[in-house]
């Protein structure tokens, strides 16, 4: 502790300058919270908007379900905007609620303490320094750290160009270069079909084949983007959009699970077919269009949306393989019957850590009150937090994207309700004089056995499945999803009773 430098205290300190930290920082703003610094680990807001450059990146919700309500934009060019439009808006936000000036980049917060005797959280750097901060807000988001091992052997044997989603080197030419990409998750469903028509010859390794829909990413006409721009009609069409899903989110959440098991039997037998017709309809070779047919139904995995995608199969140059990797070798990859293919590029699409993976939390990366360890807790406990933010043995700390968390139409909704609960403790603890405040066991304990009650039909299905999925944890959870309709959760996001919370004006 004695070599490590001591930074100024702070008030509140944001972690992450990702879609949560900006949100954070605007709702602290409009709350007329001024004394907040932002902390973020790269030299840029954005998050995975900014980390992720690849070759077809764009969102796959339509762009005026993925914004702020705090700060809509109407002139959006396309349906699904490109990744570049996507972080550019995020930077645009950042600029009008003057974050910038809050922000403090280079900064990875590596682990976090708290002090009971001065009542503050030391926040300890990768460079050796300490932070305090009275008050947290942890924004790290959900897709923490691509995963570096794939679960394959004999990575580093390989003496060829490792591209992946969150690091692509765009200076690596692949014209005419010999190509795999492992994986067909989101990121892979955009990458191949951008790259297919520049590479020699591209293979696509595939475990498990995944639900790809068509995407329909049209122009914005101009008038709907003038209409747009009045805010009662943009927030009518969120509103009707809210009011459109919420039926479905209470059928999962409150229906018994006797009723929904059948229900949703016969729902995938119907989308079975339906896709299996699509494929048909648009991928030439029938043993490729079986190949790709999924045999899980299309809510457990996440549904991947790309017009492109199957139709790249078409190509003299792509090539489905389906046999498992054995490994990695000096030229290329090794599959289960022996045959070596030789490439200049490997892309790994293989996925991220995730926030719901109790693997994700580290021994003593977050030291609470009485030594309270939340990689321990999470270890032997499963992950969880009081309305998906707060955690009790944590006091003055909440999360923007923690366990059973989701359950807005999109990713903007959820970390303002998340923000605006945490926003609105520390007002309230501001507001008392309280050193400390932090959610009550007994608060806490309830929320999760509820919680865990109306998830019983996603784990149940997920569980019945039997495809690997990050919807589903190693503890066997579904605590990706909340099991609530979006009204429900920004309501209690919004009125929460403080009477869950201690509030210690000692």
């Amino acid at each position: 502790m004695s070599t490590m430098a001591s930074q100024p205290d702070h008030e509140i300190v944001v972690i992450g300058a990702g879609p949560g930290g900006i949100a954070a920082g605007a709702l602290l703003k409009r709350a007329g919270i001024d004394e907040f610094t932002i902390l973020e680990r790269a030299g840029e807001v954005g998050g995975s908007w900014r980390e992720n450059s690849y070759p077809g990146i764009s969102v796959d919700v339509p762009a005026f379900i993925y914004q702020y309500s705090f700060a809509r934009k109407a002139d959006w060019p396309t349906l699904f905007p490109t990744g570049a439009e996507i972080q550019a808006y995020h930077q645009e936000v950042a600029r009008r609620y003057g974050l910038y000036r809050h922000l403090r980049f280079h900064t990875e917060v590596v682990r976090e303490v708290w002090d009971e005797t001065h009542r503050r959280w030391a926040l300890h750097t990768a460079d050796n320094e300490i932070i305090t901060a009275r008050f947290v807000i942890s924004a790290v988001g959900a897709f923490l750290r691509p995963k570096v091992d794939s679960g394959i052997k004999g990575l580093d044997d390989f003496t060829g160009t490792v591209q992946s989603p969150a690091t692509w080197d765009h200076a690596y030419d692949l014209t005419g270069k010999r190509v795999a990409v492992i994986g067909t998750g989101a990121s892979s469903v955009q990458i191949t079909p951008a790259i297919a028509p520049e590479v020699g010859h591209l293979d696509v390794y595939q475990r498990t084949p995944v639900w790809c829909l068509p995407k329909p990413n049209y122009p914005v006409p101009r008038r709907l983007q003038s209409a747009l721009r009045v805010r009662a009609v943009a927030a009518a069409q969120s509103g009707i959009i809210l009011l459109g899903l919420e039926p479905i989110a209470r059928l999962a959440t409150y229906v018994p699970l006797a009723v929904m098991k059948p229900v949703m039997a016969a729902f995938d037998a119907f989308a079975k077919r339906l896709y299996r017709a699509y494929l048909r309809r648009t991928i030439d070779d029938p043993e490729t269009a079986a190949a790709l047919t999924p045999g899980y139904g299309p809510m457990a995995k996440r549904l991947t949306l790309s017009t492109g995608y199957p139709a790249v199969f078409n190509r003299d140059n792509v090539r489905l393989i389906t046999d498992d990797i054995e490994q990695f070798t000096e030229q290329g990859i090794r599959t289960s019957d022996g045959t070596e293919r030789k490439y200049d590029a490997i892309v790994l699409a293989t996925g991220y850590e995730m926030h719901t993976d109790p693997e994700s939390y580290a021994e003593g990366a977050v030291v609470g009150r009485d030594g309270f360890d939340l990689g321990q807790f999470y270890g032997a406990n499963g992950v969880q937090a009081y309305e998906g933010v707060a955690v009790a043995g944590l006091p003055n700390r909440w999360m923007l994207v923690g366990p059973y968390a989701l359950s807005d139409i999109g990713w903007h909704g959820m970390v303002e309700t998340t923000a605006s609960h945490a926003i609105r403790a520390i007002a309230e603890a501001r507001r008392r004089r309280a050193t400390t405040v932090e959610v009550s066991r007994r608060a806490h304990a309830a929320y999760h056995a509820e919680i865990r009650k109306r998830g019983q039909f996603l784990r149940s299905y997920i569980e019945t499945q039997g495809v690997p999925t990050y919807y589903r944890n190693s503890h066997g959870d579904t605590p990706y999803f909340r099991p609530a309709g979006a009204l429900e959760t920004r309501w209690r996001g919004r009125h929460f009773p403080f009477t869950d919370y201690n509030f210690d004006t000692k």
